[in-house]
This record gives structure tokens, sequence and C-alpha cells, in this order.
């Protein structure tokens, strides 16, 4: 007599993998509305998940795990080596997430293709455009090559055949929300499917060596879709950043489990591709306006990298009740906080004026650095006092106005002076130690109203 498979339905949130006996209009878990999708599982299956590792669960003393036949494998793309913490790892499983038509499959081709020439045969699997479109693409990035195999599958399973059978040394998954296993019964894309093709991928790479690329969609809220925990599983997790209409994209690591968080990379979207920005800086301040005020320049270490961009604010009287705060590459709660200390400790009345703050250049900044260089543009827009073109601000602002010390200051200086730089507002902490400078001058402040008056913005 037939065995009979019991059936279980239950409820699944499709942002956080929540699980619920029934239907909820809002998870409990996350606060998302209209998330939970039904799903169906067999209860009670028999088929034993292969172990991740292979054969290799043994105890053994750490000392005595053999690594001499492990290197990195660069992609030869220097900005993407970067990020990675020095070039690929095998066996490790990557995922890049980004916003549509940001540039994540032309970056992973023109990597894919890059590790061909040293580890070929390379395998690109795409879940989204057939075989006629990646040529057409291949083509326009001139990176057709016999190292370069591909395959336009979404079944895990076909696709593992596949693998089996070409035996790659680097595989590119292009996207995981399109790739789905026949036997669990749900969409491609739900968290089920995500879920069960991930650690499918994971076994596979951990086992045989070969370095996988997962490429991510993202939500609304700028997050990969789908399940959290795919960020968790995996070792590496990049997002691809920039504004679409301008041509700059920044590559961030925000997990690494071979290298540092804090690296970021540097493209430039152009009609052949990606190409690395080999000094951003300059870059980024190439388009600076003259003699206007609430322009400033500050310098965020990312990384090992510094990086001086140009940071602007408008500051005008409100036309409405309440008061506009619109901020772009900054935190905004960072920038209220800063409006606040300015009207207390600068005694500035911008309670009545609508506030705008931008990174120029696109870039996202996170680092405390660049807190007064972004209090200084705001006073500068609203005393309407312009800052010296050759004036770089650094520093960190606390609660009680004063100027925090930040950290490889002499890095920062360094950078600054290379560029052309005069002169340098830091915490005055910051200046002891320092070597002295014949072409860039350091003054040492240690409050808000102090650096307003160095920089002649109030008096």
């Amino acid at each position: 007599m037939a065995k009979v498979v019991k059936i279980k339905t239950r409820y699944v949130c499709q942002d956080c993998g929540g699980v619920s006996p029934k239907w909820q209009g809002k998870c409990p878990d996350c606060g998302a509305w209209n998330k939970y999708v039904e799903e169906r599982e067999p209860v009670g299956r028999s088929a034993e998940r292969p172990t991740l590792f292979g054969d290799t669960d043994k105890v053994s003393r750490i000392s005595d795990v053999d690594i001499s036949n492990d290197q990195r494998l660069l992609t030869q793309i220097g900005e993407f080596d970067r990020v990675l913490g020095g070039g690929v790892v095998q066996g490790s499983v990557v995922l890049v997430g980004g916003d549509p038509g940001i540039g994540k499959s032309t970056l992973m081709l023109q990597a894919l293709q890059r590790l061909g020439t040293s580890i070929s045969p390379v395998l690109y699997v795409s879940g989204e455009e057939s075989s006629r479109q990646m040529r057409l693409r291949a083509d326009r990035l001139k990176v057709v090559s016999d190292d370069l195999f591909l395959l336009c599958e979404t079944n895990l399973d076909a696709i593992f055949d596949q693998v089996e059978h070409l035996k790659p040394n680097a595989l590119v998954l292009d996207s995981i929300q399109t790739i789905f296993l026949p036997n669990v019964e749900s969409a491609p894309g739900s968290i089920s499917q995500v879920r069960e093709c991930a650690a499918r991928v994971i076994q596979m790479a951990k086992t045989s060596g070969v370095p996988v690329f997962l490429v991510g969609h993202v939500t609304k809220e700028g997050t990969i879709s789908g399940p959290k925990a795919l960020e968790h599983i995996v070792d590496t997790v990049l997002y691809f950043e920039g504004e679409r209409h301008q041509s700059y994209r920044i590559l961030r690591a925000v997990k690494n489990r071979f290298g540092s968080t804090n690296e970021i990379g540097i493209f430039e979207m152009q009609d052949s591709g990606l190409i690395e920005v080999h000094n951003p800086s300059e870059l980024f301040l190439s388009e600076r306006p003259e003699n206007v005020s609430g322009s400033v320049v500050v310098c965020s270490l990312e990384g090992t990298r510094p990086l001086l961009v140009e940071l602007q604010a408008l500051v005008t009287p409100a036309n409405y009740g309440t008061p506009q705060r619109v901020v772009n590459g900054l935190d905004s709660r960072r920038v209220a906080l800063l409006l606040a200390v300015l009207e207390k400790r600068a005694s500035m009345h911008l309670g009545t004026q609508d506030v705008f703050v931008s990174v120029a250049g696109g870039v996202r900044l996170d680092e405390p650095s660049v807190d007064l260089g972004a209090a200084v543009a705001i006073a500068s827009s609203l005393r309407d006092v312009s800052v010296k073109q050759r004036d770089v601000v650094i520093g960190e602002v606390g609660l009680g106005g004063e100027i925090r010390r930040v950290n490889h200051v002499e890095r920062r200086i360094r950078e600054a002076e290379k560029l052309g730089f005069t002169r340098c507002v830091v915490c005055a902490r910051n200046t002891k130690g320092l070597p002295e400078s014949a072409r860039m001058e350091i003054i040492g402040v240690q409050g808000i109203y102090e650096a307003l008056e160095a920089l002649e913005i109030v008096g």
C-alpha cells in the first residue's frame, strides 16, 4: 500500500521568514504588511540532506588544517579585488545586491571573463535573460571568450547537472530569486525557494571549492529581497550603489568573512562597461563650484582609502508651516542632531528654515568624521558666507558642541595635501604628534563655534 504523505499548510513572511499557522495582515516579527504567503510542505520527509562540508566532519586540531594550497583568485579588477579583501577565496559564496539596472550583471560578466583567463572554464548562469540577450551584452562589453560558458536555466537540479559535466572553476547565478527547486512547493523567489536553493548552492561550493557569486534583487527599502537569513549564511555580502542618472557606482562590503567591511570600490559606467576609478577624490571634486556658500570639502576614510568629497547644504526660509529637512548621502537623523547642536551651541536659528543637505557625486558617507563638514556647510549657507576653496574640514561633533578626534588623521591630511588643499580644520587633540607640513596649515579647534570662527563664517 502506498505511503500517504501528510501535507502541512503554513504561512511564511516573505520579508523576514516568520512562520504562522494562519494568515496575518501584519507580520509580528518585522512589522511588514501583506507579506504572508501560503506554502505547503511535506511532513516527515525521509530524504537526508548531505553534510555541508562533505567528509570533513571529523574533529581535528586547528593547527593540523592544511591551507598550503589555498590562495585567492584575482579578478584583475583592482577595485573589485580590494572590496573582496584581496581576491576571491576558493569555495566562498558572494552575494551581490543592488537596484535594477545599476550594473550588477555587467560587473559579474566582466569579473567572470577575467577570472576565466586564469582558471578556465567559468560558468555564467542567467535566469532572467536569453542566450541571445547575453551574447549581445557580451559583445558590447567585449568579453566574448572561449573560456566563458553560458547557461540560461532556472531549475537548480538542471544547473547542477551542467556544473557536474563542465566542472567550472567559478560560477555566477543571476539571480538567486529566479532559481527554483522542483521539490519545493512554492514559487521562485519565495522565502522557502531562496533558502533551499541557497543552502544547496553553499553545500556545493564548500565541497567542491568552487567560488560562487549570487546576484540578488533589492527591495524598495534598499535591502536584498527575500530572506535576511540569506545574508547570514553567505560568506560575503556586497551592495552596488549609485544614482541611475549618474555614471559613478560604489561597490560596498557590508559583510566579509575574509576581509574588511570598510572597503569600497568605485567605478564609472560607460558604454563599454564598468571602468575602475583610481583617483576618486579628484573625480568627485572636479565639478565643485567656486565661491559658493554651503559648499565644504570633507575627508572620509573608507577602509584604507581616504576619500575627499564635497558636501553641499542649502538653507532657505520655510514657505510653509513645517520646515523641510531633505538629506541625500548622509544619515538624516545625524543631520537633525547637527541642526540641534547649531541651534544650542552656535546660536543659529534654524527652526524656521528649510534645510537641504547632499553629498556630491552620489556617494553615501556613514563615518562620523564628516559631522563637522556638514555643520559647517549648513552654517555657511545660513550666513551666506563661502568657505575658502582650499580648506578641508575633518571632525566628529558631540552633543555638547565639542569637536572629537578621528582616526588616521595623518593619512587624511596627506591625501588633502596631495590634491592641493592648503588648510585643514581638525580636532585640537588630533594635532598632537602630527609632522609639520610646509604646504598645509593645520588648525586645531575644540568646539563648533571655534571651528566656525576659524573658517570665518561667524565672528
